[in-house]
């Protein structure tokens, strides 16, 4: 199973942009990406077309499996 963690933020330009991490530490805990958001609003060091980042939206755990499909060649 592939799982990848989703970060929104919103910029200053009031625009929303997204990070993706692959394969986060697990478990992963609600206060655990709460702080590394609020870790990256702090830092300010992010700058995308759309703005810098100046406040958390959302965080999304999504997880994907993936199997070969036989072809039978």
């Amino acid at each position: 199973m592939k799982e990848t963690l989703g970060l929104a933020f919103l910029t200053d330009l009031n625009k929303t942009v997204h990070l993706q991490i692959p394969n986060p530490k697990m478990p992963i805990s609600a206060s655990d990406v709460t702080n590394a958001m609020d870790a990256i609003v702090a830092a300010n060091i992010f700058v995308f077309p759309t703005g810098r980042i100046v406040k958390k939206v959302q965080a999304k755990l999504s997880s994907t499996n993936s199997s070969l499909v036989s072809l039978g060649q």
